[in-house]
């Protein structure tokens, strides 16, 4: 249970505790990963609180949740984040270096799958999931097609659908247009989060927290591999295409898997009503939601919307993924 008690750490640091190493995919791709053990690591019989796995969103990188994963990690937790392939230390899909490219959503789940078959047998059960934003809608995704059995899974203003006007299968026709009008992996838009934002009002789209959000500015310029800027006209057809997927009658009444939904009611990024009418379908879910004291990063807002967060992952996992008993310890 979380101690009311908030840990100071330097969120500018990878902590001491943490390792950070290539994993590579069926093809040879390396994708990057940061590792914290068990804080009884020393002990395997004390280490078993379980192993957290967390994939960022587009375009983002693990070292902006160093926080949370590092208290998920002071609270018993091995945890694990990757990279997505194309991003941030896992390469890049395209010749332009700061274009966020995929030639399908599917590559991103056969990643996902791959590694998750290869951490499960690595790691102390039970198994939890946690995806923010495009890393959300990937996991939902690959727990909705059987290729990863999590024992629960927390989503963080999960990309279940866009703020663009229309029906999903339109607007991918359009993006398919733009796609064959010219090169598909060239930006769909210019700079920012989304089409139409300045740079000078982004942190209007992410976070109230200003300190905070000056962390990603830090990381970037410390690593400069780290930085990217829009999504390619592929990826904009692809996204429209897995929501396509997900919206399928069945999928999603078919998972069995608890989940909880984290969102900000006026997400500046992602549609909350997607979100709503997703939890809504699942059988086993349960969706916390804010006002306009949030924006899209709820995991890095000001401590008010964040601590309500991390109390209520805390307490969804530990009913649906509790301490194990001396009788399931290795």
């Amino acid at each position: 249970m979380i101690s009311g008690k908030r840990e100071a750490i330097d969120r500018r640091a990878i902590p001491s505790a943490a390792q950070e190493t290539m994993w590579t995919a069926v093809d040879g791709q390396g994708l990057r990963r940061i590792d914290w053990p068990g804080v009884h690591s020393n002990d395997p019989a004390l280490s078993a609180r379980g192993s957290i796995l967390f994939l960022p969103g587009r375009g983002d990188f693990y070292e902006k949740y160093l926080e949370s994963l590092h208290y998920w990690h002071n609270e018993g937790w091995r945890v694990t984040a990757l990279d997505w392939r194309g991003q941030a230390g896992s390469g890049r899909m395209t010749s332009h270096p700061t274009t966020g490219h995929i030639s399908d959503f599917s590559v991103w789940v056969d990643d996902l799958a791959a590694f998750w078959d290869e951490w499960v047998r690595t790691t102390p059960a039970p198994h939890v999931i946690i995806g923010h934003s495009m890393g959300g809608h990937l996991v939902l995704r690959s727990v909705a097609e059987k290729r990863i059995h999590p024992v629960a899974v927390v989503l963080s203003a999960p990309m279940l659908g866009f703020l663009t006007p229309g029906p999903n299968r339109l607007l991918r026709r359009v993006a398919d247009m733009f796609c064959r009008w010219g090169d598909p992996e060239r930006a769909a838009w210019k700079t920012s989060e989304k089409p139409g934002a300045s740079v000078a009002a982004r942190n209007t789209l992410l976070t109230h927290d200003e300190a905070r959000y000056g962390d990603e500015a830090h990381w970037k310029e410390t690593r400069p591999y780290l930085a990217m800027g829009p999504g390619s006209w592929r990826w904009v057809e692809r996204a429209y295409a897995s929501a396509i997927t997900l919206e399928q009658p069945g999928i999603l009444e078919a998972v069995d898997v608890p989940v909880l939904l984290l969102a900000a009611r006026h997400d500046g990024l992602v549609s909350w009503k997607a979100i709503e009418k997703a939890a809504k379908r699942l059988p086993r879910a349960q969706l916390v939601s804010w006002g306009r004291e949030a924006r899209h990063e709820i995991l890095r807002e000001v401590d008010l919307v964040r601590d309500k967060a991390m109390h209520a992952i805390d307490d969804f996992l530990d009913r649906m993924a509790p301490w194990p008993t001396k009788e399931q310890l290795p």
